[in-house]
């Protein structure tokens, strides 16, 4: 059963449509690489899937659920997006890191938000912020960076900032992680720890949706790939369909303007 069904998504901005019913689906502990030109709707679509944006028409399925259905207004409204956004961890081009405080605490923060709504945190409340601390401390060090917990984030490197922003987004444990060009605002020389964080993620099995334009790290990395152009699905399949046997001729003709780079 897929993890991840979307079926028909629009997306309007006024008259301009960007997202022209978009259908695609993820198993759990798949790889989905997204890639296309610019303005061709994939940002827009991630942002859509985390509910950044609202999607105009179309329905979303997390686990079977229906977390946005466009003609149900039940779906639509403010505590129920709330709730699904959580289904969905984003990772921004840009970090978004909180610059007052230390990487621990940008890593920590959502989750401890969450927790004072809780029953319990009054009664509870060192033994609930210790168990945080102690799981943001653990993700921190998986992504290499124990020794900077007690850093800010300007005195960290684009490639740690960026590795701080996916220990967060993997603190509310959610169901399909998100990236929307992870390695756009870094220097080459940090693209790859960034890039050999992710990579360890796919091997663990977290399901991803990667917004990239490292087509090599895309071919080897994911499960599935959409190409997308224009607001559509040009191209959808397995990495070896998508690079080694495109079935459209506008598939070819990017891949080619990439590859003689």
């Amino acid at each position: 059963m897929a993890i991840l069904e979307v079926n028909n998504l629009k997306k309007n901005f006024g008259s301009l449509e960007v997202l022209k019913g978009i259908d695609f689906s993820l198993e759990k502990g798949e790889s989905l690489a997204m890639i296309g030109a610019s303005g061709s709707g994939k940002t827009t679509l991630l942002r859509c899937l985390n509910f950044l944006e609202r999607p105009t028409s179309g329905q979303i399925r997390v686990n079977d659920k229906v977390v946005f259905d466009g003609a149900d207004a039940r779906t639509l409204s403010e505590a129920e997006i709330r709730k699904n956004r959580l289904h969905f961890g984003l990772v921004f081009q840009s970090f978004n890191l909180f610059p007052q405080y230390t990487v621990l605490k940008n890593c920590t923060l959502a989750k401890e938000l969450m927790a004072k709504e809780r029953p319990d945190f009054k009664a509870n409340k060192k033994q609930i912020l210790d168990e945080i601390r102690t799981e943001g401390e653990a993700l921190l060090a998986s992504v290499g960076l124990q020794e900077k917990m007690d850093y800010y984030p300007h005195q960290l490197s684009g490639g740690q900032q960026q590795r701080v922003a996916i220990a967060r987004a993997l603190m509310l444990q959610p169901d399909i992680l998100c990236f929307d060009e992870p390695t756009s605002a870094l220097d080459p020389e940090l693209t790859g720890e960034v890039l050999k964080v992710i990579r360890g993620l796919a091997d663990k099995k977290t399901t991803m949706v990667i917004v990239t334009h490292e087509m090599q790290f895309a071919r080897d990395v994911s499960d599935k790939v959409l190409f997308l152009d224009k607001g559509m699905v040009a191209e959808y399949g397995s990495p070896e369909q998508v690079f080694e046997h495109p079935k459209e001729e506008r598939t070819r003709q990017f891949l080619e303007r990439y590859f003689e780079q």
